[in-house]
């Protein structure tokens, strides 16, 4: 028998890697000959990097780089050798996520992604990336990529000429965009998110007060947003304001799109494509994923659901694990399309509390379960 196990994190309590190897033990007790091939999965967010460079063997490269408030701190990218290049595979969070900063701290109009600019800078620069591919979530800034593009050589430049602050404070004041000589690598985007830069649906009244927003200064964040794509639309000649996907991570994606031609594609298809889901799925006889919970958002392609699609697509039976099952009537049918068998770590009720701080031995124990069930016949 061989088994697929690839799971998503159980947020809080597993990585996607711990989930997997508490699964496989869990499956081993009742099938020790069982053939494992352990692939982790993400969907663009936390954790992409990591799974992607364990999966394609690749190394890490180690940097020092802004943090939203521009003080210096470790960061990281992975590299992959590959036979057309070298790939880069980054996620912005690393560099100019919310974790970065204290709730305190939180401060809009002077975070900014240039320490995203300067680990894509030295990825092409010191490691020779011929392609970056970048997770853009969990951002504490809301620049429209201003502080990116600036570490990759952009000039943002007031009325007199002076270059202005790469933040939400210079935007108001901007008045060109001066692309460098130099050329950009392709550059792939993980995001699932479809906000377009402004309104009711952007980057600023979307986000912004996740991020530690006070709505006085909502107003002038949009402004100072609005700015920016009419001076990029008159200096560059696009707009993508209204892009799918521009207002992610505080406009990163508007920043991403505009100044480095980038392509934005949904997160699981990417990290898919990368780590080889596919052809795992077509050599395995049995699949089995899971993440936390199990719900309405599950459904809307998170990778759980990406999995089972691809077991469908080549006939493979697939069983998913969770610490949270969703009882709303239509996220249950939802389900119960899409997976073969759904497996709560617990087999009565249980404190979310307990949940988390128990997760390994509950999800090897309901693996052990479900292989037994399995193993005497009977229906998962």
């Amino acid at each position: 028998m061989r088994i697929l196990v690839s799971p998503d994190k159980f947020k809080g309590s597993l990585s996607a890697h711990e989930a997997a190897e508490a699964i496989s033990e869990g499956w081993r007790v009742v099938f020790p000959q069982a053939e494992f091939h352990l692939l982790p999965i993400a969907d663009g967010g936390e954790g992409t990097a990591e799974i992607v460079c364990a999966a394609r063997n690749g190394r890490w490269v180690k940097v020092t780089v802004a943090d939203p408030l521009g003080r210096r701190v470790a960061a990281r990218y992975a590299m992959l050798e590959e036979a057309g290049g070298r790939t880069a595979v980054m996620e912005m969070s690393e560099a100019s996520g919310l974790a970065r900063v204290s709730a305190d701290e939180r401060d809009l109009w002077r975070s900014t992604t240039r320490g995203t600019g300067e680990l894509m800078a030295h990825a092409i620069h010191e490691s020779h990336a011929t392609r970056l591919i970048v997770g853009i979530g969990g951002s504490a800034t809301n620049d429209g990529g201003v502080g990116m593009a600036a570490a990759l050589g952009y000039k943002f430049l007031d009325a007199a000429g002076a270059e202005i602050e790469p933040c939400p404070t210079g935007l108001l004041r901007l008045a060109r965009v001066v692309a460098p000589d130099s050329k950009m690598p392709p550059v792939m985007v993980a995001c699932d998110v479809r906000n377009p830069l402004l309104g009711d649906r952007g980057a600023t009244a979307v986000y912004g007060p996740q991020k530690g927003l006070r709505g006085a200064d909502q107003s002038r964040l949009e402004h100072g947003l609005e700015r920016l794509a009419d001076v990029t639309r008159d200096c560059l000649g696009h707009d993508f304001r209204e892009a799918p996907g521009a207002g992610a991570a505080g406009g990163l994606g508007f920043g991403l799109l505009s100044y480095c031609e980038a392509q934005l594609q949904p997160g699981f298809d990417l990290v898919s494509d990368l780590i080889q889901l596919e052809q795992a799925v077509q050599d395995a006889d049995l699949v089995l994923t899971g993440e936390g919970s199990l719900d309405g958002q599950t459904l809307e392609g998170k990778g759980p659901a990406g999995v089972a699609l691809l077991a469908k697509k080549h006939g493979k039976f697939v069983a998913a694990f969770a610490g949270r099952v969703a009882v709303e009537p239509s996220a249950e049918q939802g389900l119960r399309d899409l997976f073969n068998a759904v497996i709560p770590l617990a087999p009565g009720p249980l404190s979310f509390e307990e949940s988390v701080s128990r997760g390994r031995e509950l999800l090897r124990s309901a693996a052990a379960r479900a292989a037994g069930w399995v193993k005497i016949g009977g229906r998962l």
